[in-house]
């Protein structure tokens, strides 16, 4: 999808601010206005998603627990099907139904952002089970 120039304007003091926390997580003022946008505009559709930062970068996550993320991954591997699998899903996480259904809500959403962030978690999960596989070899 190509960008579209758009036009706003913006107290002096909001600037002076996106400036400075674009220099201090060393990305444009575009690439944070973009972002802040994104998850904004996420986050008013989803109340009780937020957005959080963590070793792999920004993510959702429930107001009041798990990434979407773990919660999506959870609901795919419990027994069960429609509400019994919710009630699975939120019985091993202890989370109250809603939250779980507000997880699947946002991945009916935004599936790729959610997909991408499994996938990524289970390359590295994979790549941790290698390593350990060739310590167990080295030292057998």
């Amino acid at each position: 999808m190509m960008p579209a120039a758009k036009s706003f304007r913006l107290p002096e003091e909001l600037t002076g601010r996106l400036a400075r926390r674009a220099a201090d997580e060393a990305v444009s003022q575009t690439e944070l206005v973009v972002s802040l946008l994104d998850e904004g505009l996420k986050t008013r559709a989803l109340p009780g998603i937020v957005y959080r930062d963590g070793p792999t970068g920004r993510r959702a996550a429930l107001a009041v627990g798990p990434d979407v993320w773990e919660v999506i991954g959870t609901v795919r591997h419990v027994s069960g099907s429609g509400e019994r699998k919710v009630r699975n899903a939120a019985r091993m996480l202890s989370l109250d139904e809603r939250w779980v259904r507000l997880a699947i809500e946002f991945y009916s959403v935004f599936p790729d952002e959610v997909d991408a962030r499994i996938a990524a978690n289970d390359e590295a999960a994979e790549l941790l089970r290698e390593r350990a596989a060739r310590r167990e070899r080295l030292l057998a």
